[in-house]
């Protein structure tokens, strides 16, 4: 009886149990048409209503007007109530049609299982596909019932998606004054349009225009062979004040010279390092921009044009309308002018947003002057001026500088303008601007020979005020005083001076660096007169003469931030850790300034002793490679300017940078005279 009674729970318990359907082939076939729709061909999906050749076609002419791709996620599946058989599957669907405003909606699918595991062909007779579950007549396999709505909802037969885009206005890039240094200028686009000439003149014109500017004639022949018959193949722009004479050129067979405007600086190298480019969006740019840019946009591909691209560019206008085929369609870059831009039923639109400007720091009369100055230098070379406030007045490179930011992210070994700072340390140990030192012709640290330059005055060696060995850059009597601060102690007086301390500059640069530890006494000496493992950049020196004439730390600033949310996140080089506050003192920066105005009255700086004013200096000569070449510096300070004046290679910073820097200094005076 016991067994019998056991028996019978046993079966009400199992006639109690619900079978759940194993939906792993329904979730499958749910992501292959997710996947499938996203990549733009049906190939390979289980349809009933449509053969995947005329899904694939109509999702085609659907979304011709849109020019990126989506992304399609299945957001859930669930079978029908009462029919597991059937089942229905919402797809999330998302075009990067504007950056940060992608243009999203949901449809909904519905797919059936064992249906032959078919899809209808063109004649409607079953032709037996793969599917996601099980090959063709597999009873767990599903197959989508293909509508017009799975595409997009309410989208009915013999309709279609118009888009148009609005390009923004691109906004300048202003100066201090809030004048325009980048702004559209007059330019001529020269090249070959190959439907002005016979075929047969292609190549031989091809090869007159390269010539004539000296581009490579293989090249751009192959580039105009390449092209379609119909195509303008772009040889080079000049802007209109190129002295080049355009009618020699366009007196060629098929060369034409479209009058056309771009975003460009005064001059071609002005501030060109800085300042960057503007050109035709690449692929790349395009593909990661998340829909920002798009294919035949102008867009920033260097400098500051590329860093802040996001704010000069600013938003595109986007609309997007469901329409009957034969009205609308619009093309990505179109201006929306279009009559059949009001058609339809608008689905998404996004608001177009001119760009806002970026605005430097920089002092456009003297920036030029700067980069007059520079046009000559054979070598890489720079002119940094900085206000004792921290704003960037000039940050010019010179051409041979091979387009790099010489005047920001240069990294040289600062010579003796580093005593400034290895002065600065000795005072902290206590001694004094009359402290007496031994200038010495020679001095030997730990097995290596240090001395003066070949030209030091020979009535200034012996024992000497720590002033006048400044003033006269005595190689052997800082190095005579080394032991008497550590590697740290040089870093951190350095660092009250600006030297090796990031700022918030709004470009990428190289803020200097002074080891704390490390090197041995002979890489301590060398430090003392600013060679061995210390560098810096232009920008570094004039931020450390910015700082001595301002009596406290100065924070070079060349970008000045904006409120604008789409400005991209400023670029610098970010500090590793917090840098401690600057200690430095307004008594400290004095005797400083007395050590730099002694440089001019009676040292090395004398061809600066004309000029008007409390001009103080630094001359500075680093030698690099096997020491045959030198590095030639000098700084200055001028009333509320900290001024760096830099050479690649040179002989002495005060024969190769002095006249640069009394030059500048004189256009300085003649520019505050103006203003």
């Amino acid at each position: 009886m016991l067994l019998a009674v056991t028996g019978l729970v046993l079966v009400g318990s199992l006639a109690g149990c619900t079978h759940k359907p194993d939906d792993t082939s329904l979730r499958d076939a749910a992501a292959q048409l997710a996947t499938s729709l996203a990549g733009g061909s049906l190939d390979g999906v289980a349809l009933t209503g449509a053969t995947p050749a005329d899904a694939t076609a109509e999702r085609k002419d659907v979304f011709a007007a849109v020019p990126v791709r989506p992304t399609v996620t299945v957001k859930e599946v669930a079978r029908v109530k009462d029919h597991d058989d059937q089942a229905t599957a919402t797809l999330a669907w998302s075009w990067p049609v504007a950056s940060g405003h992608p243009w999203s909606y949901i449809t909904t699918v519905h797919l059936a299982q064992g249906a032959k595991g078919a899809t209808a062909t063109s004649t409607g007779s079953p032709a037996p596909t793969s599917s996601a579950g099980g090959s063709a007549g597999n009873k767990d396999a599903w197959s989508v019932r293909w509508e017009p709505t799975v595409l997009l909802p309410d989208l009915a037969d013999n309709q279609h998606v118009a888009f148009s885009r609005v390009r923004p206005q691109r906004a300048k890039i202003v100066d201090g004054a809030g004048k325009a240094i980048v702004e559209d200028r007059a330019v001529h686009v020269i090249g070959v349009d190959k439907t002005r000439t016979d075929e047969g003149k292609w190549e031989s014109s091809a090869r007159s225009l390269a010539k004539a500017l000296d581009l490579d004639a293989d090249a751009y022949a192959k580039q105009v062979s390449a092209a379609g018959p119909k195509a303008f193949v772009e040889a080079i722009t000049l802007r209109a004040s190129d002295p080049t004479d355009v009618s020699k050129l366009t007196a060629i067979p098929g060369v034409v010279a479209l009058d056309e405007k771009e975003p460009l600086a005064p001059t071609r190298d002005w501030a060109r390092p800085l300042l960057g480019t503007v050109g035709d969006a690449t692929a790349e740019i395009v593909k990661s921009s998340d829909g920002r840019v798009q294919s035949g946009d102008q867009t920033g591909l260097s400098g500051i044009q590329k860093q802040y691209d996001a704010q000069l560019a600013g938003r595109s206008g986007v609309s997007i309308r469901l329409v009957d085929d034969g009205d609308g369609g619009l093309s990505s870059g179109s201006d929306g002018s279009d009559d059949g831009s009001d058609e339809g039923t608008e689905l998404f639109s996004v608001k177009v947003v001119d760009g806002t400007p970026v605005k430097l720091t920089l002092d456009s009369p003297l920036q030029t002057d700067a980069e007059d100055i520079l046009a000559d230098q054979k070598v890489a070379s720079a002119i940094v001026a900085v206000t004792t406030s921290g704003k960037v007045l000039v940050a010019a490179s010179a051409a041979a500088g091979k387009g790099l930011s010489t005047a920001t992210t240069g990294k040289f070994a600062p010579g003796s303008t580093m005593k400034t700072a290895s002065s600065l340390a000795l005072l902290r140990d206590g001694e004094k601007s009359s402290t007496t030192v031994p200038c010495t012709p020679s001095i030997t640290v730990d097995g290596r020979k240090f001395t003066n330059d070949a030209d030091y005055p020979s009535a200034r060696l012996g024992d000497i005020p720590l002033k006048t060995a400044f003033a006269n850059s005595c190689n052997t009597a800082f190095i005579s005083q080394a032991g008497k601060v550590s590697q740290q102690q040089l870093h951190d007086a350095a660092a009250d001076l600006g030297f090796g301390v990031p700022s918030d500059l709004g470009v990428p640069a190289f803020f200097g660096s002074v080891p704390t530890t490390g090197g041995g006494e002979t890489d301590h000496a060398a430090s003392m007169i600013g060679q061995g493992r210390v560098e810096a950049s232009p920008l570094t020196m004039a931020t450390v003469a910015a700082s001595v004439a301002a009596g406290k730390r100065v924070s070079p600033v060349l970008v000045e931030p904006s409120k604008d949310a789409t400005a991209s996140p400023t670029a610098t080089a970010s500090p590793t850790a917090s840098v401690a506050p600057s200690k430095l003192t307004k008594a400290e920066a004095s005797t400083l300034h007395g050590f730099m105005r002694a440089v001019v009255t009676g040292g090395t700086g004398t061809i600066l002793s004309s000029l008007p004013g409390d001009v103080g200096a630094k001359t500075g000569t680093a030698q690099f490679g096997d020491g045959d070449k030198a590095h030639a510096w000098m700084i200055a300070t001028d009333g509320d300017v900290g001024v760096a004046v830099f050479v690649d290679e040179g002989e002495y910073g005060a024969t190769t940078a002095g006249p640069l820097l009394k030059e500048f200094l004189q256009d300085l005076a003649k520019d505050r005279t103006s203003k």
